[in-house]
């Protein structure tokens, strides 16, 4: 059902042409012969430890993919915004007679690691017969005698987010290549090796280098794709915003018999705060949060109206009884969140005591969507809090002030971004998901807004660039966390859209 109602929604025909089959043909075939090889290559570059912590290993993974995208005829160069900032590696390929320049993102850093909150080695990738929360054992994939079932998983940081993306990529050329198949479109890459940290420097790139990046379309490698499998493309990504607020008790731990009731406790105060702001069901309830929150259209309400049902295997997946709201899992992630990152007050377990903490810890993660602004959501949070009575501080308090005021709370907010969503009706968005539905023959799954959030608003700031996404890996990756894995089959799928958008991509 779903299906019909994506392809009613883009206006266009995606069965499978003879072109089109011939060229899946082509890509698949070459995919299965060469299998282990692309594999290795992931493996290879999964191995390279590129975290920010280890500036010298992110040069080394570099070059790497310099050496990869010179190998295929690419013209290739590190760009960077300092001497020690980390490099993106740029590659240039032109297409005679092509009419578009399409760049394709994906970032080559990984999320920091502790080693002994993994089943394995993070940086010695490692193949499983399936997620391990099935048990699943380790599977020697190099000297297998029989085929690589597409549902073993590879573990390893990186391996997810977003080497894969890259990998993909690259053998998605090659294929191309070894069946005489020109791409459709100038291409040009932009591997960025700092979006895990942030993305620091890449504001001042795009502008330094906003000539070398004009394109018609950037198409962003990263993310994860719909919970239900289906080859997916996303027009957007949510802002995020981080603020970590510290709540005020008295100056010593103070016995709760003898002093509750009427010395305050942060803790409790911490939790009273949280509920003022956030409903049972996420809603945010800050006067005026959701003012600027721009409506979706109709074409987006009719995509996350197509979308499989995946909320009741969901529920079995994370074993929950019930989800917050009542709309949706990604009609939920349309909308603006507060999500708790944590709270640290006082003891519990074995090691509580009965004593009144002197202060409590809470950590937020808001995620805004257009047309919000992190600027504008630090006031109206800001104002809402001294509008309960609380004094708002930047720095540690002295004694002296904590004594001055009687609901004292210091904020400290984080660097955040806004959200991007791409109308789904432009010429290029239908001609995206046409490309992605030529695979084979079924609709793209179409999102509005990833949930996630990444800075693609950047490119449309800064290069006034159409940005749609194109992801690739399995829901449940892991992403971020110990763990992380790749499904094989999200990687072959990859392989083949991406393919797809190289050659079959027209408007």
């Amino acid at each position: 059902m779903h299906r019909v109602a994506v392809a009613v929604l883009a206006g266009l025909s995606v069965a499978i042409g003879g072109t089109a089959a011939a060229q899946q043909s082509d890509v698949g075939a070459y995919r299965r012969a060469h299998e282990r090889e692309i594999l290795g290559r992931l493996v290879d570059l999964a191995r390279i430890p590129s975290v920010a912590a280890q500036p010298a290993e992110l040069d080394r993974t570099a070059d790497w993919l310099v050496g990869e995208l010179r190998a295929r005829g690419f013209s290739s160069r590190l760009l960077a915004a300092g001497a020690n900032a980390p490099k993106v590696v740029f590659g240039q390929l032109d297409t005679p007679g092509a009419k578009r320049t399409v760049v394709f993102y994906a970032h080559y850093d990984g999320q920091p690691v502790t080693a002994s909150e993994w089943a394995s080695d993070p940086f010695v990738p490692v193949m499983r017969s399936g997620p391990l929360s099935a048990g699943a054992g380790e599977v020697d994939w190099r000297q297998a005698k029989v085929a690589l079932d597409p549902e073993w998983r590879l573990f390893g940081r990186g391996v997810s987010d977003d080497k894969a993306s890259i990998i993909a990529f690259l053998a998605a050329f090659d294929a191309l290549k070894a069946a005489g198949r020109k791409p459709a479109v100038n291409i040009k890459l932009f591997w960025e090796g700092e979006e895990e940290a942030g993305s620091p420097h890449l504001a001042q790139i795009l502008k330094d280098n906003a000539g070398l990046l004009a394109a018609d379309l950037w198409l962003i490698g990263d993310g994860p794709a719909h919970q239900s499998r289906g080859r997916t493309i996303y027009f957007g990504a949510r802002g995020t915003l981080g603020l970590n607020a510290t709540i005020y008790g008295p100056a010593r731990p103070v016995h709760d018999g003898h002093y509750g009731n009427w010395v305050p406790n942060p803790a409790a105060r911490a939790a009273g705060l949280i509920a003022q702001m956030r409903g049972e069901d996420g809603t945010i309830l800050i006067p005026g949060f959701a003012d600027r929150v721009r409506p979706l259209t109709r074409d987006e309400k009719a995509a996350i109206a197509a979308l499989p049902a995946v909320e009741p295997g969901l529920l079995r997946e994370l074993a929950i009884g019930a989800g917050e709201g009542a709309e949706g899992l990604t009609a939920s992630t349309m909308r603006p969140a507060l999500n708790l990152r944590g709270i640290r007050s006082g003891r519990v377990g074995a090691a509580a005591n009965n004593a009144i903490p002197v202060d409590a810890e809470i950590s937020i993660d808001f995620r805004l969507v257009p047309d919000q602004t992190p600027d504008e959501v630090r006031r109206q949070v800001e104002a809402f809090v001294a509008g309960k009575g609380w004094t708002i501080v930047r720095d540690e308090p002295d004694a002296a002030m904590r004594a001055a005021h009687p609901r004292l709370i210091r904020l400290d907010w984080e660097a955040g971004y806004p959200a991007l969503r791409t109308d789904m009706g432009l010429p290029v968005s239908r001609a995206v998901l046409a490309a992605a539905g030529r695979v084979d023959g079924y609709p793209a799954l179409a999102l509005p807004m990833m949930g996630g959030s990444v800075p693609i608003y950047l490119f449309q700031d800064v290069l006034k660039a159409t940005v749609i996404g194109l992801p690739i890996v399995n829901h449940d990756n892991s992403q971020h966390a110990p763990n992380e894995n790749l499904r094989l089959q999200n990687l072959w799928d990859g392989i083949e859209t991406y393919a797809a958008l190289m050659t079959e991509l027209s408007w």
